[in-house]
């Protein structure tokens, strides 16, 4: 699959173990709201690539990610060590299944992240299409720090009627300590929130986070009579996998 290579534009770290980069976009480069493409490094001219989604809205003249640091990552470590006007190779193909083509319309969508896996519903929140789709759309964002909360400050400006935000902190002092995916499943969300419970008649879900969340959504999701999407059809939740191979 063909590679550009792209420039580095700005870095941005969050914590010991995330950050966001942002790279030129190369031309002709189309994608769907949250979808994601393969990128990497050559280091001593061998591709080292992964997974990762796309932060940045497809109508923006650049490309952002967000990354976790493995220490001993294959790609993560050495990707945590670039600086601005370094080049990053990117696919010229992206994919994935959290685009509104892979969930059926509904009345509330709830987006459920945990870590880095937040990437692809940063597009989605601001993208006017996801607002005729949905009446709401409630993002939960789940992590361990409270500095692995990224874009928090952005995506509180963007909050509103339409647009709810529930971050939760799981290690540290924070006013929501629970994980998201428990929040969820207590129906404490729901209360919180004053939103009426999630129906799978009505609401849709969209998942990307660690493979243990993924797996625990869709089964309470699945054994609550929720249809997730597949080659079988559009059903009214959908998960990336991809986030396995992001987090190496």
């Amino acid at each position: 699959m063909p590679y550009t290579a792209q420039r580095v534009t700005s870095i941005r770290k969050w914590s010991d173990k995330t950050f966001s980069l942002t790279t030129t976009r190369p031309n002709d480069f189309q994608f769907e709201n949250g979808e994601f493409v393969t990128i990497g490094l050559r280091p001593e001219g061998k591709l080292i690539s992964r997974a990762y989604s796309i932060v940045s809205p497809n109508d923006a003249d650049h490309l952002e990610f967000l990354s976790i640091h493995v220490p001993d990552g294959p790609l993560t470590s050495r990707l945590a060590q670039v600086r601005e006007g370094d080049t990053v190779w990117v696919n010229s193909k992206a994919t994935g299944s959290l685009t509104l083509k892979y969930i059926q319309p509904g009345r509330n969508l709830y987006l459920m992240a945990t870590g880095t896996g937040l990437a692809p519903f940063m597009c989605l929140i601001r993208d006017p299409a996801v607002y005729e789709a949905f009446e709401r759309v409630i993002l939960v964002h789940t992590v361990r720090t409270v500095p692995e909360l990224a874009y928090k400050t952005e995506i509180e400006a963007l909050a509103s009627e339409r647009l709810f935000y529930v971050p939760t902190v799981t290690r540290e002092p924070f006013a929501t300590p629970q994980r998201g995916a428990d929040l969820f499943r207590t129906g404490e969300l729901f209360t919180r929130l004053g939103l009426p419970k999630a129906d799978p008649e009505y609401d849709r879900v969209m998942i990307c986070g660690n493979p243990d969340m993924n797996k625990e959504m869709s089964v309470y999701l699945e054994h609550h009579g929720w249809t997730q999407t597949s080659h079988r059809g559009v059903g009214n939740f959908t998960t990336e996998k991809a986030f396995v191979i992001r987090s190496e």
